[in-house]
Parts: structure tokens; C-alpha cells; sequence
């Protein structure tokens, strides 16, 4: 049996199945909770930019990321 870990909240995923509770985002593996958090904090950022850009929101997405691990929580 494999066991993850999320890299924000440092909790292991129980069954762990990819794509469905957890997820790798940016070469890191987000948890379900986590995710869901990386997802509410980027939406009014990304609602607000005009014109969109794949590799803004790439580096917005690695930045947070970033940043919610140092914090260990989004």
C-alpha cells in the first residue's frame, strides 16, 4: 500500500487514489482540503486578470503553493 503525505498540511491521505483525493499540483502532492484551498485563494486573483496568461497563472499557481507550505495551510 502507498502512503502520501500532503506537503501543505503535512496529513496522510488514507486510500490514497490520484486525481480524486489527492492531487499533484506543481510537482507536489495537495491533499483533497488543501486543493480545495489552493482553488477559493486563486479565484478572485484570476477573475480580475485581463488578458489571461497560461504562464502567469502557472507561476501564480507555483507561488502559492510555495507559500502555503512555508505557512502549512492555505
Amino acid at each position: 500500500m502507498k502512503t502520501i503525505h500532503c506537503d501543505v498540511c503535512r496529513r496522510a491521505v488514507s486510500e490514497p487514489i490520484s486525481n480524486r483525493n489527492y492531487f499533484h499540483v506543481c510537482h507536489r502532492d495537495l491533499c483533497e482540503p488543501c486543493k480545495d484551498g489552493l482553488e477559493s485563494a486563486l479565484k478572485p486573483v484570476v477573475r480580475t486578470k485581463d488578458p489571461f496568461s497560461y504562464e502567469w497563472y502557472a507561476k501564480l499557481v507555483h507561488d502559492d503553493v510555495e507559500k502555503a507550505i512555508q505557512r502549512g495551510k492555505f
